[in-house]
């Protein structure tokens, strides 16, 4: 069986108390990590400057081509994995029987952690709004025509990582080209891409000391989050809340990510349902930027019964099917949940589950070992009932009816909003909501990404502050100051 170990500084380290994930099919047990507790993780905490201090020797333009050299032996090379090797094969395959996604999504998912690396410059001056990096470098600068300097909140960037999706790895990468090293709490069902990205790394010239790997229980996610400057914390809404409120942690909670029709395109709306499917079902609907919400002002029957044939074609396939589009989940009793949850919310009226007549009654079903939950679409009247705005990881969406108005005051917080509409009053209570995190203007699937805009939040704000900064420029010739 494989075994991880906590990387310490990039060191192995080898504990007496482990963690075995199972394959999610056969449930025998596939993979062991070595668990660090609290006290581990505190102790290696206290000298976190010396990692940062590593970082600072380089320059912001090594780190990015160092990040290029990364990205192509992540997607290339075999790399080391534990005291074992892992070809890009192996890892896709590792991935596949922990997680339950099929091959061709891993191989997406894969795609979508190299181009950040690939593509690091257009991040950085995404995160950045083009400033000259080496700013960093040399502490000051000057960016639009001001002079600047920015210190770090922070030595290190914590990051509390889930299992849903590799994609997520993505969002963490860019640190290190900020000089900011890393420490990963790994998905107990996803510790592969982590583990990959930083050896990755260390192939490609990086210290192995600026990275934390700390496979670990609730507690010693606890400290990670309380030990480092900075965080990130993935997680379902129970698992986010009592973090919400620290301005150390940048949350990733569920993302309510919908599309709105307005009123003047809804007539239409034939001509978007392949955009709208895309953003429900793209990734099996694992990512907080798939849609789990249609907002439309009338017709909302006719969208959803749209959609719920055009999903209706995504069925179980084998894994290893390039054609695969849904993934099972890994604990069945997740699934089983999950289904429950919706039919309840179905018994108080005003909601519909349309897809039940395309697909049968039982959205649950068990297809060569996996328990999947099949593509559900509902019909909800109002945005007032329980099933209006819920997220949950399968392909679900909601076509809820709202006027404008409505859709504004009751839709909440909302990562991604694709809004379909030319009215310009729409638009522009869109782009003054505080509750939008980003927003797409015509038909752009939710889960399109450019790379020079943030994905949620902006890693650059997080991670560095900006000081008020002056200094007298000298006259070389005649070394007296000549201005401020």
């Amino acid at each position: 069986m494989i075994h991880l170990p906590i990387l310490r500084k990039g060191k192995p380290y080898r504990s007496l108390t482990v963690s075995t994930t199972p394959h999610f099919r056969t449930k025998e047990p596939f993979v062991e990590m070595s668990l660090a507790n609290s006290g581990l993780i505190r102790r290696d905490m206290l000298d976190q400057e010396e990692s940062w201090r590593i970082l600072q020797g380089f320059r912001v333009q090594e780190l990015v081509d160092i990040t290029k050299r990364a990205g192509e032996h992540y997607l290339h090379d075999t790399l080391p994995l534990g005291d074992a090797a892992q070809s890009p094969e192996d890892y896709i395959q590792q991935i596949s029987a922990t997680t339950g996604l099929p091959h061709a999504m891993v191989r997406r998912n894969m795609k979508k952690i190299y181009g950040v690396m690939a593509e690091i410059d257009a991040v950085l001056s995404g995160l950045t709004r083009g400033m000259d990096m080496r700013v960093l470098d040399d502490g000051y600068g000057a960016a639009g025509g001001h002079a600047v300097s920015f210190f770090p909140r922070g030595f290190s960037l914590g990051v509390v990582l889930p299992s849903n999706s590799p994609g997520v790895h993505s969002l963490w990468i860019p640190a290190i080209a900020l000089k900011i090293p890393l420490v990963l709490k790994p998905g107990s069902a996803e510790p592969w891409s982590p583990y990959r990205v930083i050896q990755a790394f260390i192939k490609a010239g990086m210290p192995a000391e600026v990275f934390g790997f700390y496979p670990t229980d609730h507690g010693g996610s606890g400290t990670i989050l309380q030990s480092t400057g900075r965080c990130m914390l993935f997680g379902d809404v129970g698992a986010v809340k009592s973090w919400k409120n620290d301005p150390r942690i940048e949350v990733h909670g569920p993302g309510y990510s919908k599309v709105i029709i307005g009123d003047d395109c809804v007539d239409n709306f034939e001509e978007y349902i392949d955009v709208i499917a895309t953003s429900i079902a793209e990734n099996s609907g694992r990512s907080c930027i798939n849609a789990s919400g249609v907002w439309v002002p009338r017709r909302g029957r006719e969208i959803a019964e749209a959609l719920a044939e055009r999903l209706s074609h995504i069925v179980p396939k084998r894994a290893d099917d390039p054609d695969s589009r849904i993934a099972p989940f890994a604990s069945p009793a997740v699934a089983e949940r999950i289904s429950k949850m919706i039919d309840a919310g179905l018994n108080d009226p005003g909601a519909t589950d349309v897809s039940a007549a395309y697909r049968g009654a039982n959205r649950l079903q068990v297809f060569d070992g996996g328990t999947y939950l099949l593509p559900t679409i509902l019909h909800c009247e109002s945005p007032e009932h329980g099933l209006a705005n819920r997220e949950f990881l399968f392909p679900f969406a909601s076509v809820v009816e709202a006027s404008h108005e409505q859709m504004l005051h009751a839709m909440g917080p909302t990562l991604v909003v694709t809004a379909i509409t030319h009215d310009e009053n729409l638009r522009s209570r869109l782009l003054t909501s505080p509750h939008v995190g980003r927003l797409n203007f015509g038909a752009i699937p939710t889960m399109k990404i450019g790379w020079d805009q943030p994905h949620e939040g902006n890693l650059f704000e997080h991670l560095y502050a900006r000081r008020a900064f002056q200094q007298i420029a000298v006259d070389a010739e005649h070394s007296q100051p000549v201005g401020v």
